[in-house]
């Protein structure tokens, strides 16, 4: 029960967390006319984003408590 509690504490963290990645302001500090291989800046950083959030989440789900 323990563990489930914990998970659910990390699950909500990591909401938290991508809920101020994809917020506006931090989104358009990178909505620039800057390119980074073929595609504009903003692309990048929510892709990059994205794979963060993701790896968090799989990161709470999967850690295991000693």
């Amino acid at each position: 029960m323990h563990r489930r509690i914990l998970a659910g504490d990390r699950l909500i963290a990591a909401f938290l967390v991508g809920c101020a990645l994809f917020n506006y302001p931090l989104l358009s500090v990178f909505d620039r006319h800057a390119v980074i291989f073929e595609l504009p800046l903003v692309y990048a950083y929510v892709f990059a984003a994205w794979a963060f959030v993701i790896g968090l989440m799989a990161w709470a789900v999967e850690r295991r408590v000693k």
